[in-house]
């Protein structure tokens, strides 16, 4: 059986089935967001840019209308909301300065309350700090992998 790995490329995401693998790099103050059903092997990937659409522009790239959509296509693809389950990471502080918007924190807490207003339960992170991540999610078993230059390799 082929894998395929999917690259998710900033304020896009995608959807995979076993074996998959979805791959997002760049993750600095944006979020990733992975989100799996256990018993179907079907899972979503997302890359967050901003916590709020005020705009109605592309989906994706908001945390407020991208995880609802993820959801969406993946009850597309047969996974059922009540088996889905959330990984995250991302939302550093990448920027010293007076400019600091706060960005990876504002685009944490959306995440957050985004997968709670969808009943989402998150069972693992890798958030905040000061530093770039690679999110690698496997839809064999739901396992996600954070690369980073910083830190290596950690399991989420």
């Amino acid at each position: 059986m082929k894998i395929d790995q999917i690259r998710v490329r900033m304020a896009e995401y995608s959807t995979g089935k076993s074996p998959d693998i979805l791959v997002t790099v760049g993750l600095g103050s944006c979020i990733g967001v992975a989100i799996y059903d256990r018993l179907q092997k079907i899972g979503g990937l997302i890359h967050i840019m901003l916590p709020e659409n005020k705009k109605g522009l592309k989906p994706a790239k908001y945390a407020d209308t991208g995880i609802p959509l993820v959801i969406e296509k993946m009850e597309e693809l047969g996974a059922s909301r009540e088996n889905m389950v959330a990984k995250m990471a991302g939302g550093a502080h990448m920027f010293n300065g007076d400019f600091n918007l706060k960005v990876g924190e504002r685009n944490i807490e959306a995440v957050r309350q985004a997968l709670a207003k969808e009943k989402i339960k998150i069972i693992g992170e890798d958030v905040g700090e000061n530093y770039g991540r690679t999110m690698e999610f496997y839809t064999e078993d739901g396992t996600v992998i954070i690369r980073s230059y910083k830190n290596g390799k950690k399991f989420i």
